[in-house]
């Protein structure tokens, strides 16, 4: 077991090494299953495998064996990067890139089915030695190309990859792949230029990681993009209408759009599109030194699920999996506001305010505090953690959400902290407890209600 006070102990990650993008969330004989990017022999970004977990429930989760791990000689033999499962034929299949000895920022998409569909954890994997698409279509000027994700619209199957152009534009290629050995590339979906993208993402990213795509039960598209300007920069996404386009291809018709979390600990969402939801986990990389990590050894964890939807202007609904509530205690900690409470290493925490409220959850020895104010009167929420730095460069300034403001839930596991905001935003930050920090919870201002559950933990394995 991990002594860490600062591991996750509910939240997917593995016990040791290194962990990132979550790929391939994929519901298969009654479980969920979820795979990431991992190298299992140290907290660094190298030598990159598909780990494996599976879950009954989206709250206890199993660990598996490697799902897939590079092959020599292979187009995966520098790594198996970023991708997803899809159920081709009653044969599960995960599609990702594969980057061979001569990498120079291109990747291929291949290929891997499992050994025995009827398996329900899914342990056994076999690579396909060709890949399905051996790069960017030659008459493109793409310089980043990877990260496949495949759909269905209207009974047919599309993928999307994540590109860069030579020109510095970001952009998402589409594919007509009905038959996964056989893609046909079927233009540019939307790139950077788009008014509505260049309103929303600026134009500092230089390629698009990870695009996502999934529909709402009101009929409209939202793309998920994770923003990539020569480094992990932010995610992102774009809300509107999938819709046929020229002969046979698609378009995308963006109406708006918006960051998918406002902290600095958030990227890479991986998107499950169920029959009546869709849920999205994301990577929460370390904002600890790299001698921390490595005294530690492990690096990076998963978000918890969410459950994502379109509010009528169009900006996203996002808040925690319900299935969560299974990993509380009996009873709760606390049930209303008033007095200062320990807080358990991880907890559930909801705040609703009638006015200004401050809600402490973590003193130093100086006495400085850790604080999420929610304010009504000015429609905003703004996280204060200034006295718990990070060691990135876009440091520890305080956050502000503009939303109504009157509720806030609080996810805590280990030093994995996520904030929902009002069913609209998100929050994800990591925060390390120091010796002589108190983690103790102070409601001070117009509160009106208070509860939170101590959690249980929730991995095995």
């Amino acid at each position: 077991m991990n002594l860490d006070p600062n591991a996750p102990r509910l939240r997917v990650r593995p016990p040791a090494g290194w962990i990132n993008d979550p790929n391939g969330p994929f519901r298969w004989r009654d479980r969920y299953h979820l795979f990431y990017q991992y190298n299992p022999e140290a907290p660094v970004h190298a030598n990159v495998h598909w780990g494996h977990v599976s879950s009954p429930d989206l709250a206890h989760w199993e660990h598996h064996p490697i799902a897939l791990a590079p092959t020599p000689g292979g187009p995966d033999e520098a790594g198996c990067w970023s991708g997803c499962v899809v159920d081709d034929d009653g044969v599960p299949t995960a599609v990702y890139t594969g980057v061979d000895r001569h990498h120079t920022g291109a990747g291929s998409i291949c290929l891997a089915r499992a050994v025995v569909p009827d398996d329900e954890t899914l342990t056994d994997w076999k690579p396909l030695p060709v890949p399905a698409v051996p790069g960017p279509p030659a008459d493109l000027d793409v310089v980043m190309f990877r990260d496949p994700f495949v759909f269905t619209r209207g009974g047919r199957r599309w993928a999307l990859v994540g590109a860069g152009h030579e020109d510095g534009t970001p952009s998402v290629l589409l594919y007509d792949c009905a038959d996964l050995t056989d893609w046909r590339f079927a233009g540019v979906l939307v790139d950077g230029d788009d008014p509505v993208a260049a309103d929303v993402f600026g134009d500092k990213a230089v390629g698009w990681e990870c695009p996502q795509m999934f529909e709402t039960a009101g009929g409209e598209w939202v793309l998920v993009l994770s923003l990539w300007d020569g480094d992990p920069c932010a995610a992102g996404y774009l809300t509107g209408r999938l819709q046929p386009c020229g002969e046979g291809g698609l378009g995308f018709a963006a109406r708006a759009g918006g960051r998918l979390d406002h902290g600095r600990d958030f990227y890479a969402p991986a998107v499950l599109q169920e029959p009546d939801r869709a849920l999205m986990w994301g990577w929460s990389w370390e904002a600890r030194d790299q001698g921390e990590v490595d005294r530690a050894g492990w690096a990076g964890v998963l978000s918890s699920p969410r459950a994502v939807d379109v509010h009528p202007d169009g900006t996203l609904r996002v808040v925690p999996a319900p299935e969560l509530q299974l990993l509380r205690v009996d009873a709760p900690f606390v049930t209303s506001p008033g007095g200062a409470v320990p807080l358990p290493q991880s907890y559930d925490l909801t705040v609703t305010a009638q006015g200004p409220t401050t809600v402490s959850l973590l003193r130093s020895a100086s006495g400085a505090q850790l604080t999420v104010l929610l304010d009504p009167d000015e429609g905003t929420v703004t996280l204060d953690r200034g006295d718990w730095p990070r060691a990135r460069p876009d440091g520890a300034a305080p956050i502000v959400v503009r939303a109504t403001g009157r509720q806030v839930r609080v996810l805590v596991d280990g030093s994995l902290l996520e904030v929902f905001v009002d069913e609209s935003a998100t929050v994800t930050e990591r925060v390390y407890r120091r010796p002589g920090d108190v983690a103790e919870l102070v409601v001070t201002g117009a509160a009106a209600a208070v509860d939170g559950w101590e959690l249980t933990p929730g991995i095995h394995g």
